[in-house]
């Protein structure tokens, strides 16, 4: 009996319609490459969300047998160093016919020409549904639309009331009941973040320079996040990282933390009174922590005076590399059929359509409409050549602010005339 069991597991595995790099029957007639994040595949590593996405992409491709979906599923997290790869990829005509690509790298993609128009596959009611800051992304210089931002997301501060019952609307009320939270427990850390060398540690950030008014770059794409008004901004930020060590909330060790699980993980272990996180966490740690978490609540990012706010707002797309309007067609349809809508309502990420936003069952709960409030604040980074350089100087410089090999001053200095240079080799002298 238990040899038959492995012969017939044995053979089952290859006319399953969902394997580990491919969907639908090994001798469909038409094929279509797709690289997507882990996060948003069977392979998902949250039970109920690979079991989602496995039921999508076998109703899809029972609704079109005559298809297979050969994938190519990116592990951990899609850094702008794997955006980086696609785009290089994409050049030289090596790119998959249909993949996700990071919300603020879009405008990269249309710029090098490697996407292919999709106003055809999105309607203008469907494209005006979408919040404004997702449309001007999509679309390229042209008027035409290359990409469909399915998914977004926000910075928020999560809190856990019993140890901090009233929400920080101040850095100095930040770090005063980060304190005062870790005198009522000895156990927690009052505030985390990300702090290692990932786009997360920039982004997550930017916030508090956002919310005074600091500009990244100029219109012409020049950095100028080190000079003038912006620079003191920034500098500003510096300082504020660099007190949450000093003042003991938050330990050093927040410069090795390269994914948002540490935070969820810190949740889960009762050992964090708060943190900034993405609103996408908020799903799976209300899974992750059952009945423990009714003390959590989330609010805005506070600032250097009451009243003053921001986040960013990041988030996925999906678009069409392949020139074969046959595969371009299926790749939108796998948007339409999978993600948008379906695939936010898997994953609990806020949809980019104000009309989902109001009639999916799974954003009806409170906590969507704060974040859809939230989201009035919310900016996507500047998708401009130059934008991932900046963050990986921001990361060092971040990180020398926080072990203290840097003054905020210098290690803001030094990141500015790197950037600067970068900058120069890119446009041939720099304006």
């Amino acid at each position: 009996m238990l040899l038959a069991a492995l012969v017939l597991a044995g053979c089952g595995g290859g006319n399953s319609l969902v394997t580990i790099d491919r969907v639908g029957r090994p001798d469909a007639p038409k094929t279509l490459s797709l690289q997507i994040n882990a996060s948003y595949s069977p392979q998902a590593s949250t039970p109920s969300v690979a079991a989602g996405f496995e039921k999508l992409f076998t109703a899809w491709v029972r609704r079109h047998p005559q298809w297979r979906i050969d994938l190519n599923i990116i592990g951990g997290n899609m850094t702008t160093t794997e955006q980086a790869r696609l785009l290089e990829k994409a050049k030289v005509g090596e790119a998959p016919d249909c993949a996700n690509v990071d919300s603020f790298t879009i405008p990269l993609f249309i710029e090098q020409g490697v996407l292919q128009p999709i106003d055809r596959y999105i309607s203008r009611a469907q494209l005006n549904d979408l919040f404004p800051y997702v449309r001007r992304v999509m679309t390229g210089p042209d008027g035409h639309v290359y990409a469909w931002w399915w998914s977004t997301d926000l910075r928020v501060i999560y809190r856990r009331t019993d140890l901090v019952p009233k929400a920080p609307r101040t850095w100095n009320e930040m770090l005063a009941y980060a304190k005062a939270a870790q005198r009522k427990d000895p156990k927690v850390d009052g505030y985390l973040y990300n702090g290692g060398r990932w786009e997360a540690t920039t982004f997550d950030n930017l916030g508090y320079f956002w919310m005074q008014g600091g500009k990244l770059l100029a219109p012409s794409g020049r950095p100028i996040f080190a000079e003038g008004a912006n620079g003191r901004d920034m500098l500003n930020v510096f300082k504020l990282l660099r007190r949450t060590v000093d003042t003991g909330v938050t330990p050093s060790r927040v410069t090795t933390f390269n994914t948002y699980d540490e935070l969820s993980t810190a949740a889960q272990a009762g050992t964090v009174a708060m943190f900034l996180g993405g609103s996408f966490q908020w799903p799976t740690m209300k899974e992750q922590l059952g009945k423990a978490f009714d003390k959590w609540q989330v609010s805005e990012l506070p600032g250097p005076r009451a009243g003053e706010t921001a986040t960013g707002t990041g988030g996925w797309s999906v678009a069409a590399f392949s020139k074969d309007p046959e595969k371009v067609a299926a790749c939108m349809d796998i948007v339409k059929s999978i993600y948008a809508g379906p695939g936010n309502a898997v994953t609990g990420e806020l949809p980019t359509s104000r009309h989902q936003f109001d009639t999916l069952k799974a954003f009806k709960p409170p906590i969507y409409k704060t974040f859809r409030r939230y989201l009035a604040h919310a900016q996507p980074r500047p998708g401009r050549s130059i934008y991932p350089s900046l963050s990986n100087e921001m990361q060092i410089a971040i990180g020398r602010v926080l072990t203290g090999s840097s003054t905020p001053a210098d290690a803001l200095r030094n990141a500015g005339d790197r950037v600067q240079q970068t900058y120069e080799l890119l446009t041939g002298g720099g304006t």
